[in-house]
């Protein structure tokens, strides 16, 4: 009897039992995802849910694969797959098929570009995607619904490969796994510090150009390092290396035999000090935040450790959690949690693409009321997908759910005429959903196609005074035979060019919103400089420099603070600047920035100060535009908008349109 019960024991052990606990950690996590992606300013530090959600994965991935190989002396990589297959693919394929649909009804002009989204999210690659495309989890632009499909892609591809890693660190030798442990978490740390010794420092721009420390450039594409440190698998590992560590030295029904059997209270205050470090770091870190008007900057927070506390933090409340005897998981595990948490991936699933369909484009943050709105949505849909979708094929009750429809009996006819709706729905969506993707006409982002179209039309003004003021050199003195006897030298003429500042009618200066309406504005005779990614207080650096070198203009047009904010300080020294100008017309910024409403109000604020400066408000007289006038974005400018942007300006100058 001494083996069978020696055997009992081991299998015993060798359980994963469910935790209730670890559902009420993910309705937490996503929870926190959820709001950071409605609103950034309600919860800055949201995102880091998705750490917590890896650290949990890797900690019960490991605790499976390590209780099944003691059970059955192997791991069934098939049967490992297909489990993770049944538990993700359902809901994934139900989403990607109402979001084609729906994409392709409302947001048809997306539909062309969403299809490499769609073929990454499919094979689980986005992460890969975004890294190369540009189109990172801060970037703001076109209609994006599966941007978050970034975390899943890399949950994927943990599940692809770790099973073959711990089956073979398995074979070594089970006596081993506490010094692999160790190794997880000495790799994990590796990492972390990896992460923190090429974080990018100084601002962030949108191209190689403009901030080249911020990119790495390969070929002719520029990569982001903030986004390839953020989404790439590799950077990404470290909680799903700590939860992996965890799993192996501490799992669930051993503890209640070893040593730590009473000791569960004990597990609580870790817990807390746990929860502690998750609140505050939720609360304080960012990916990226502004540095006075220097623009975007990545956060040391996160990318010096942040995310390595992150995952240490969720580790405290995992290891209290696990034990059976601690409160933390009958607190975490209330109804109310464990409820959403049983259903935190479907939440996380529906939510962004149903948060986009709101707002047509990323970087727009939701209103209370339609952040409810989204929700109610999102919940309806991940409740109809949790009970209709993924229970039946991840508990194999298809078969049985079919079998009921279709038995005989009472009702049986209206079953069946169910069943036949179903089915047709079943084959005819997916149908019309890949069909429409694959037809759909492939649209240029409509941004990037001004901006490439506005390139010819502007004037690097200062830069070409600079050069024309450069002292050029005096040639040689030569000497020229005459007919006379003595030898006489005659120095041949030299060059001189005298600097003559130039004049403008009208000077316009302005960022990547002014540069896709210069050939526009050019052909009215004004001169532009306009380039992307330009700051108020480079643009007040300019004019300063401009009236050193004497250049006079009777207008000048401004029309800056989209892409950062600009200080009373900045304006007043552009101001300054401009003061002999008779002319300035001010722009303010439509936008949806954080930054964007108090660079408005500084600017409207001008003309009590500075008598020649009119101010066009932008982000007023936008919203009259009659037609598609801006793009997805809600910044740049359609060609309608570029025709009214130009003769706006011009009207505000006093001058007549001439209509052709």
């Amino acid at each position: 009897m001494a083996p069978t019960t020696e055997t009992s024991r081991s299998q015993q052990i060798s359980r994963v039992p469910y935790l209730p606990g670890l559902d009420g950690l993910r309705a937490l996590a996503v929870l926190a995802v959820i709001i950071y992606h409605a609103n950034s300013k309600w919860l800055p530090g949201g995102f880091l849910g998705v750490e917590v959600f890896f650290v949990i994965s890797g900690y019960l991935i490991t605790l499976l694969l390590v209780a099944e190989e003691e059970r059955t002396g192997a791991i069934s990589l098939r049967e490992f797959w297909a489990r993770r297959a049944r538990r993700l693919l359902p809901a994934l394929f139900t989403m990607l098929v109402l979001l084609i649909m729906w994409t392709s009804i409302r947001e048809r002009d997306s539909l062309g570009a969403l299809r490499g989204d769609v073929v990454a999210g499919v094979l689980y690659g986005s992460n890969w995607f975004q890294v190369w495309v540009g189109a990172g989890y801060t970037a703001v632009n076109d209609f994006a619904p599966l941007r978050h499909l970034w975390s899943l892609a890399v949950e994927e591809q943990f599940y692809v490969l770790w099973p073959v890693v711990m089956l073979m660190i398995l074979r070594a030798g089970r006596d081993r796994l506490p010094r692999v442990a160790m190794w997880f978490m000495g790799i994990a740390a590796g990492i972390a510090g990896f992460v923190a010794l090429v974080m990018p420092t100084g601002r962030i721009g949108e191209s190689c150009t403009t901030t080249p420390n911020a990119f790495w450039e390969l070929g002719d594409r520029c990569i982001s390092k903030v986004d390839l440190l953020y989404l790439s698998t590799p950077t990404r590992a470290t909680g799903l290396l700590l939860g992996a560590a965890l799993a192996i030295v501490w799992r669930p029904y051993a503890l209640l035999r070893g040593p730590m059997k009473r000791k569960g209270p004990m597990m609580d205050p870790v817990a807390i000090i746990g929860l502690g470090v998750l609140g505050f770091l939720i609360w304080k870190v960012h990916i990226v935040h502004l540095v006075g008007e220097d623009g975007l900057h990545a956060d040391p927070w996160l990318f010096r450790g942040g995310l390595f506390l992150t995952g240490i933090a969720t580790l405290m409340v995992i290891s209290a959690v696990a034990h059976q005897k601690a409160f933390t998981g009958r607190v975490l595990g209330n109804v109310v949690l464990r409820t959403i948490g049983e259903r935190s991936y479907g939440l996380y699933l529906y939510h962004w693409p149903v948060f986009q369909a709101l707002r047509h484009e990323t970087g727009i943050a939701l209103k209370p009321h339609e952040f409810i709105a989204a929700m109610l949505v999102t919940a309806a849909i991940t409740e109809f997908s949790y009970r209709y979708v993924e229970l039946p094929i991840r508990e194999r009750r298809l078969k049985e759910s079919v079998q009921a429809l279709l038995r005989s009996g009472p009702g049986a006819l209206r079953r069946r005429g169910s069943f036949g709706v179903i089915i047709s729905c079943s084959i005819a969506l997916p149908v019309f959903a890949a069909f429409s993707l694959v037809t759909a006409e492939y649209k240029a982002n409509d941004v990037q196609a001004s901006l490439d179209a506005g390139e010819g039309a502007v004037t690097d003004v200062l830069g070409e005074l600079t050069s024309s003021t450069t002292p050029s050199s005096v040639p040689e003195t030569t000497a020229v035979p005459t007919a006379s006897d003595a030898p006489t030298t005659t120095a041949a003429p030299t060059t001189t060019t005298t600097y003559v500042p130039p004049h403008y009618d009208v000077f316009a200066l302005g960022d990547s919103v002014m540069k896709g309406a210069a050939p526009a504005l050019a052909d009215l005779g004004i001169v532009v400089d306009a380039v992307q990614d330009r700051q108020g207080k480079m643009g007040a650096d300019i004019f300063v420099q401009l009236k050193e070198l004497g250049v006079t203009m009777d207008a000048a047009v401004v029309h800056l603070g989209t892409n950062g904010p600009m200080s009373q300080e900045t304006l007043d020294t552009m101001m300054q600047a401009l003061s002999d100008v008779p002319q300035v017309v001010v722009l303010t910024s439509k936008a949806y920035r954080d930054w964007t409403d108090a660079n408005n109000e500084k600017i409207r604020a001008l003309p009590a100060t500075y008598p020649n400066v009119i101010v066009l408000d932008w982000q007023l007289v936008a919203t009259l535009c009659p037609g598609n006038c801006l793009t997805a974005d809600g910044i740049h400018l359609e060609r309608e908008g570029i025709t009214y942007y130009t003769e706006e300006i011009w009207k505000t100058l006093g001058r007549e349109i001439v209509s052709n």
